[in-house]
């Protein structure tokens, strides 16, 4: 197939509430339509199309939001070796404001530096034409 022809898989960041929702919602047995994070997650993972961004900064919010969740340690070191393993780690090298909310410009600036598609976060209006999910 030429590479031009050739299908590039979505690349995208997920946010820590969609990481948080979707994690609850992969308690046996599996109900598709009971929780859209966990929808979107089992739909990423079964396709392997999707292609997840991370940065440090990123993967660390990840470990403080469960934690102070009280999500057991031994779990967040799975779920986060998890995403180590099949994601792909961002080098931001940009350092700005680009979201409304400061929180988010970690995520923000991985979906531009990673030339994302798909910023599955809500308040993020991207300038390069990302789709919300």
């Amino acid at each position: 197939m030429s590479p031009k022809g050739k299908k590039r898989r979505p690349r995208g960041v997920v946010d820590t509430s969609v990481l948080v929702g979707g994690i609850s919602g992969f308690r046996k047995p599996f109900v598709r339509g009971k929780n859209p994070s966990a929808d979107l997650l089992h739909r990423r993972a079964e396709k392997s199309n999707f292609v997840w961004l991370v940065t440090e900064d990123i993967l660390d919010e990840y470990k403080e939001i469960l934690e102070r969740l009280g999500v057991r340690s031994n779990l967040i070191g799975s779920v986060i070796n998890l995403i180590r393993e099949r994601a792909e780690q961002i080098d931001v090298h940009a350092s700005f404001e680009i979201s409304p909310d400061p929180a988010d410009d970690p995520f923000c600036l991985c979906s531009e530096e990673g030339n994302a598609e798909r910023s599955n976060q809500l308040n993020y209006v991207p300038n390069r034409g990302i789709n919300l999910t």
